[in-house]
């Protein structure tokens, strides 16, 4: 599962991807410094883990990961092919879902492509282009299909009238992702990038990391009317902090009034944004988080862990992580009763810790 990050050129993506990932991507104050996609792979904070870790004496701890794609500036005309914008808006459709960083900052040394800080017009502009460039794939599909249709095919009939309500849509300024749509669009829609969840990144200076500033109250405004989410942090203080040692770092941001940067929730907000959930298992050779998707079964949970997991499930133990941890550890869980067995058709719960029986 891929987050990938857009946004105009010098809006901070690269900083954002470095400090996500210390992938160190070039970052350099023009734009089409990224060419080729860099790729990286985020660690998913999750004091939850730590806690299982800590009652079991786990020797080791592994977390879960989000993977993300840092995907070049987009300009005015990306759709028509301005910018290499063809190569860009593909890699975008390769990824799963889209964090939108917008600047939030003014700094006379950085570039603004267009001139001047303005977070609705640069979000309008990428939004415009993804749009376009959404227009462009359905106009072309509801040509196909209304020429397939006319063998009298009613699948093909439902999903030209799906398409002609989709352009529609889409014409009238609105992203797919809002369009209520039956099975017979399924795959059209997954074509298209604006049917991807979106997170607005807001990318502000150092000193409005705590409070915010305007720019980012008008982000979070716009991710409001769209049924977004919208996180706030600092591409600068993300860099600087990743630099410095712990203590260092630590009492710079309590003098910034701040006790975590913005880096967790980013995170944590990708990782909602792809639909997932944790569960854990946890013992004293590992704790671990493990990723699954939202309204899983026990079986499929199972299934993560491995092949055969799944194929031989019996039944799975399931404890709550809070609880387990307020118990002391698993087996004292299990002795206050706050452990119990669930089948192969149980929907797991984010938070969940887990020991699955299995037989092959």
């Amino acid at each position: 599962m891929k987050v990938g990050i857009v946004g105009l050129p010098n809006v901070g993506k690269s900083t954002v991807f470095n400090s996500l990932t210390k992938a160190g991507a070039e970052a350099q104050n023009y734009p089409f410094t990224t060419i080729d996609p860099n790729l990286g792979v985020a660690v998913v904070p999750d004091e939850r883990l730590d806690a299982l870790a800590e009652v079991s004496k786990s020797r080791n701890v592994v977390r879960a990961t989000v993977d993300f794609v840092d995907i070049a500036g987009l300009v005015r005309g990306a759709s028509a092919g301005e910018g290499l914008g063809n190569q860009f808006l593909g890699n975008i459709r390769e990824c799963d879902a889209v964090a939108h960083v917008v600047r939030c900052f003014e700094d006379e040394n950085v570039v603004h492509v267009h001139g001047g800080v303005d977070p609705e017009g640069d979000a309008e502009t990428i939004n415009t282009e993804l749009l376009l460039a959404d227009l462009a794939t359905v106009e072309r599909r509801l040509e196909r299909t209304r020429k397939a249709a006319k063998s009298g095919d009613a699948k093909l009939r439902a999903e030209a009238e799906g398409l002609e309500k989709l352009l529609a849509h889409l014409s009238d300024g609105v992203p797919a992702r809002s369009f209520e749509a039956g099975e017979e669009l399924d795959e059209a829609l997954a074509t298209l990038i604006t049917a991807k969840p979106t997170l607005y990144v807001a990318n502000v200076d150092e000193e409005s990391v705590a409070e915010g500033n305007e720019y980012s109250a008008r982000v979070e405004k716009l991710a409001a009317r769209e049924g977004a989410e919208a996180v706030r942090l600092s591409a600068r203080l993300e860099a600087e902090v990743l630099d410095l040692p712990e203590d260092e770092a630590s009492e710079y941001l309590q003098m910034l009034g701040v006790e975590k940067t913005g880096f967790d929730e980013f995170v944590r907000a990708a990782y909602r944004l792809l639909g997932l959930i944790t569960f854990f298992t946890t013992g004293e050779k590992e704790s671990r988080a493990w990723t699954v998707a939202d309204g899983s079964t026990a079986r499929k949970a199972a299934g993560a862990i491995h092949s055969d997991m799944e194929r031989g499930f019996i039944s799975a133990d399931v404890g709550r992580w809070d609880e387990i941890v307020a118990a002391g550890s698993w087996n004292a869980a299990k002795e206050r009763a706050k452990v119990r067995m669930e089948g192969r058709d149980y929907r797991v719960k984010d938070g969940d810790t887990m020991l699955f029986r299995f037989n092959v």
